[in-house]
């Protein structure tokens, strides 16, 4: 079984993803001005991790190094937020392209610990790929997040863990993605099995997507995780009532994490649990 989580919460804020168009969603942000603006908003708000999908000038998911690099560059500059980035990209990007989002050498990155049907698409994550990019992680020093979506991703994770060693920083942190179409239901019940599976020490944080949102989140914070919001994920507050931007999610789990009596991170204690390299030279 895996730790219990600390006193305080993590929140990731995953702002844009690759899925959602501007015109359904007009608070997503997918210029820079944009990203960089709601990311200041949702540290303010709780947030101490940002998850970043960018876009090119006409909204569509983009692995541009150039803007991968500027994206960081402007986040690390204008918010004190531990900066990831997604090598998901959309499920129609090619595996050397995905490597590649580490040339912008973010604080972090998301590792996904295998196949997944995602709707009517297929999210592709082959062994020899994982094996790639995990090691390109430990060499460049950046922190990797185990996304799974599945319970065989968990036992993927740790047969990755068992045949590579540890991560860069020695500890080892997870997201469960839970409620995609193909993958394990946003249920308490899939929660509690995903958790019971983790090895022993690492940290977990869990995503609801759609309206799995806040039931997902209600149950991590019981079960000790920590958690990760943001309209990647959903774009309604409730029934009928669409979400006005990013910095309205990240309050909502402020607020839920603090009625837990588990208070939102602070960017330096995110970073010290996830042991981030200091790539500004400044603490945070």
């Amino acid at each position: 079984m895996a730790a219990m989580g600390l006193v305080s919460t993590l929140i990731t804020v995953a702002p844009t993803g690759a899925e959602t168009a501007k015109d359904d969603a007009p608070g997503l942000p997918v210029t820079l001005d944009e990203l960089v603006s709601q990311a200041k908003g949702c540290e303010a708000a709780g947030a101490s991790m940002v998850h970043v999908h960018v876009r090119d000038d006409e909204g569509r998911p983009s692995l541009d190094g150039d803007r991968l690099r500027d994206t960081v560059q402007a986040l690390r500059e204008q918010t004190g937020l531990i900066v990831q980035l997604s090598t998901g990209g959309s499920v129609h990007d090619p595996y050397d392209r995905r490597l590649a989002v580490l040339d912008a050498e973010p604080d972090s990155c998301s590792l996904t610990c295998g196949t997944v049907n995602f709707g009517d698409d297929v999210f592709l994550n082959a062994w020899p790929f994982m094996v790639e990019l995990y090691r390109q992680t430990q060499a460049r020093e950046i922190v990797p997040e185990f996304e799974l979506f599945d319970l065989g991703h968990v036992t993927a994770m740790r047969r990755l863990l068992d045949q590579e060693g540890p991560p860069f920083g020695a500890h080892v942190h997870c997201d469960l993605v839970m409620g995609v179409p193909g993958g394990m239901p946003g249920t308490t019940e899939a929660l509690v099995a995903a958790v019971a599976a983790l090895p022993d020490g690492c940290s977990w944080s869990a995503t609801g997507i759609g309206r799995t949102s806040l039931p997902v989140a209600l149950a991590a914070l019981s079960a000790g995780g920590h958690l990760r919001v943001g309209m990647e994920d959903t774009l309604t507050l409730r029934r009928g009532e669409p979400v006005r931007d990013n910095v309205q999610l990240v309050e909502r789990a402020s607020t839920l994490a603090t009625m837990a009596q588990r208070p939102p991170m602070s960017v330096s204690e995110a970073r010290a649990l996830l042991h981030v390299k200091d790539r500004t030279g400044v603490d945070a």
